[in-house]
């Protein structure tokens, strides 16, 4: 199980250029209002679309939502179909937008 990553470990990440799958959970309107560069997938259409992730299995999976509540359930779900290297950003959205 690999450990969760902190707002500011993605933000120095997505600052310096580096390419990583980087999934975004929340609804398409919150993703509309803010997004941080990451590919939406909200939470209640993920078991229908891992197929779109499908190449992703055996690498670093970075998920985010708001707060870090729904990316838990997200990693909790992907770890139980075989995505074993999921991280959750935490504290989400609103604690990256104070870095």
């Amino acid at each position: 199980m690999n450990e969760d990553i902190t707002c500011q470990e993605v933000k120095s990440r997505l600052d310096s250029g580096e390419k990583f799958n980087f999934i975004d959970v929340r609804e398409e309107w919150e993703f509309e209002e803010k997004n941080i560069g990451a590919m939406l997938i909200p939470l209640g259409e993920l078991p229908s679309r891992l197929s779109e992730i499908e190449q992703m299995k055996d690498q670093e999976i970075i998920v985010h939502c708001k707060s870090g509540g729904r990316s838990g359930q997200a990693k909790k779900f992907l770890n139980s179909q075989g995505y074993a290297n999921v991280r959750n950003m935490l504290g989400g959205i609103t604690a990256y937008a104070e870095l």
